[in-house]
């Protein structure tokens, strides 16, 4: 922690408040009056690190103290899994999902867990294998809306709808780091009331932090001398942080928005925002029982750009934009999605680690998930209707890594083509891979509208097909959108 950091609070939160006891009390007591002041429902975000929890403990508290009489609206716990989370934390969130849900039932408490996930467009795999959208990196972070923030904002929306307002509480505090703290300083200006702010995102929402001024130190001291009241064993937390940890406490992470200790975070294992994941790679080394990771880790160097030897991804690329359009930067084209063959490896991969983590991982992980069927699915239909590829290539993938039939269905059980079709026309393509793309695209243009009755739209998307695949080649194209760009930009004397 910085000079700038130590200034912000006080050494021990409860040093200044007369003792842990007194001060826990208080922040329990402080809850309870904000839970009765009005009859806005409250939504508590919880990712199962070591801040939120403790908020949420305190909230808890807070509504025992109260008992069954006063509490009278509800409290929503959500957690966001963005299903591509470390595989350890998720299982743990959503156990203490599980466990909060019963417990709360037992002690006639009104809250209500939920596990948000993002919607099947939005989903990682979908965007990265399905679309082709390059791994994420700093100047394109597709990632962190769709996965994180869409769930969490669609479920406070939908409390704002129906009570017109919510308490949205968090375990966000101040000496997490300085850029923290200077960002709630400015938020506090425009509070409603003591540690109450407006939520910048979301109208008729409102942002209560409960332990702002609490230090990493105050956090620990109370999760490991007051009991977990939903059930779970705060010493495991514990134990997860240290295992996730190369020498040294640092905090555990799953949500984007929330710092970390240096480099190190917990958060999504597909992450190529950060040079590497030094938590899970933590996590293998300090417990034998974990290296059924390492293969993720193998995934998660494939994607990253970082560890490619251009020190780029641009060769696993196309040359056109995502519109097919061919965009020049600097007199070089700007890369557009993941090429088809690229795609396929990465499900292939995916696939395959999946058969071997449960195969040969620990019995908790014998039906672990790394991709969804309904991803699959919606990939697959990515492929072949919006990118007519009529290889319908994705059960076969499926079914040559996982050793399996493919539990869907498949898409071109009617299709005028097969697979040996498809092979002779690639065959007569020979080297013009270009020429491949376009007389496919055109059949599959022609199939999709034989049974219409109107074909209104058949001939603009032809015209389209051959406008995105008339080039004989990638330097025809690139010399072609250099012709264009002296035509529309006069050239300067």
């Amino acid at each position: 922690m910085t000079n700038k950091q130590k200034n912000i609070i006080p050494s021990s939160y409860f040093d200044v408040h007369g003792g842990f006891e007194k001060g826990v009390d208080a922040v329990v007591e402080e809850i309870a009056q904000v839970y009765l002041k009005d009859d806005i429902p409250w939504t508590v975000g919880y990712s199962g690190g070591k801040d939120s929890t403790t908020a949420l403990q305190l909230v808890w508290l807070a509504l025992q103290k109260l008992g069954t009489d006063q509490t009278h609206k509800p409290v929503y716990v959500i957690s966001t899994d963005t299903l591509v989370e470390n595989p350890i934390v998720a299982a743990w969130v959503g156990n203490s999902l599980k466990k909060m849900q019963t417990e709360a039932e037992i002690q006639g408490l009104p809250i209500i867990s939920h596990r948000l996930t993002p919607e099947l467009p939005d989903s990682y795999w979908v965007n990265l294998i399905g679309r082709g959208y390059p791994a994420p990196r700093q100047k394109f972070r597709w990632c962190t809306e769709r996965l994180k923030i869409r769930p969490a904002n669609r479920f406070i929306s939908s409390v704002v709808d129906k009570y017109g307002e919510t308490l949205l509480i968090l375990g966000t505090r101040k000496s997490e780091s300085t850029a923290r703290a200077r960002t709630m300083e400015r938020h506090e200006k425009g509070r409603v009331a003591a540690k109450i702010s407006p939520n910048a995102s979301l109208s008729n929402s409102f942002i209560y932090t409960p332990i702002e001024d609490w230090g990493n130190d105050d956090v620990w001291l109370f999760l490991l001398e007051k009991l977990n009241p939903w059930g779970q064993d705060n010493m495991e937390l514990f134990s997860m942080y240290k295992g996730a940890t190369e020498g040294g406490e640092c905090p555990l992470v799953v949500s984007s928005g929330t710092p970390s200790c240096g480099d190190s975070r917990f958060g999504c294992w597909v992450c190529t925002l950060v040079e590497k994941d030094k938590s899970m790679q933590a996590m293998i080394h300090n417990d034998e029982e974990k290296q059924w990771m390492s293969p993720l880790l193998k995934i998660r160097s494939e994607i990253d750009f970082r560890s490619m030897p251009e020190g780029a991804d641009r060769h696993l690329r196309d040359y056109r934009r995502m519109n097919g359009r061919v965009q020049l930067f600097h007199g070089r084209p700007i890369p557009g999605p993941y090429k088809q063959d690229f795609r396929e490896h990465l499900l292939h991969r995916l696939l395959e680690t999946q058969a071997l983590v449960r195969k040969t991982g620990p019995s908790y992980v014998r039906d672990l998930s790394l991709i969804q069927l309904e991803e699959m699915e919606e990939i697959r239909r990515i492929w072949v209707v919006e990118k007519y590829e009529m290889e319908d290539s994705l059960p076969r993938i499926y079914e040559g890594a996982m050793g399996e039939k493919y539990p869907g269905r498949r898409l071109n059980d009617g299709a005028i083509f097969g697979d040996q079709e498809m092979k002779l026309l690639r065959k007569l393509c020979g080297e013009n891979s270009n020429q491949y793309e376009m007389l496919r695209e055109l059949l599959s243009i022609e199939s999709s509208h034989k049974l219409a009755m109107k074909r209104t739209g058949m001939f603009k998307s032809l015209q389209g097909a051959i406008e995105r695949n008339f080039y004989t080649d990638e330097s025809d194209a690139i010399e072609r959108a250099r012709e264009h760009q002296k035509n529309l930009i006069p050239l300067v004397e």
